[in-house]
């Protein structure tokens, strides 16, 4: 297997710097309700957050839900939530925040579940935006990055629970069979 970085973590760094600007825009006096999808949004989720303005930190809320759906380096196609919120959201304006966006299918899933909830407004934020392998039309508020059909990790993101730590985003370019 061979790993190279695709993006540097000092642009990664910089982009989410970038996007906690811009959401701290938009979120001007609300509470919002941070949700990020395991495992693979904690490091951007939580970069994200420290990256908000001081004014703004003590107004947001977070939690987590645990949505799965690869097995190596292929989507089962479905997907399967197991880990609930635990804040409610009722009423209240939501960001759901995913490490990358590839089919839709996880992103789709977390939204519906969400919406359950009755939310006043759902946002949704990505590091990194797969679209070339799109097969579920997800909206995508707040984008890091647009890649290519590639398999990539660290950031969070990994290949069978390896290379999440990575501070930079990394391709494997020839997977393990």
């Amino acid at each position: 297997m061979t790993l190279r970085v695709l993006i540097q973590a000092a642009d990664v760094s910089r982009r989410v710097e970038q996007l906690a600007a811009e959401i701290a825009d938009d979120f001007t006096g609300t509470a919002p309700v941070v949700i990020g999808i395991l495992n693979g949004a904690a490091p951007f989720m939580m970069e994200l957050l420290r990256c908000l303005p001081e004014a703004m930190t003590h107004q947001v809320f977070y939690d987590f839900v645990d949505a799965t759906s690869y097995r190596g380096t292929e989507s089962t196609g479905a997907v399967e939530l197991t880990r609930p919120l635990t804040l409610s959201v009722t009423g209240r304006h939501v960001l759901v925040v995913d490490g990358i966006v590839d089919t839709g299918r996880t992103l789709a899933a977390v939204l519906e579940y969400v919406n359950q909830l009755k939310p006043a407004r759902v946002s949704t934020c990505t590091l990194l935006d797969k679209s070339a392998r799109r097969q579920v039309e997800v909206p995508i508020d707040y984008r890091g990055f647009e890649i290519d059909d590639l398999f990539v990790v660290g950031y969070g993101m990994d290949l069978d629970g390896q290379f999440r730590g990575f501070r930079h985003i990394a391709v494997i370019d020839s997977p393990a069979a």
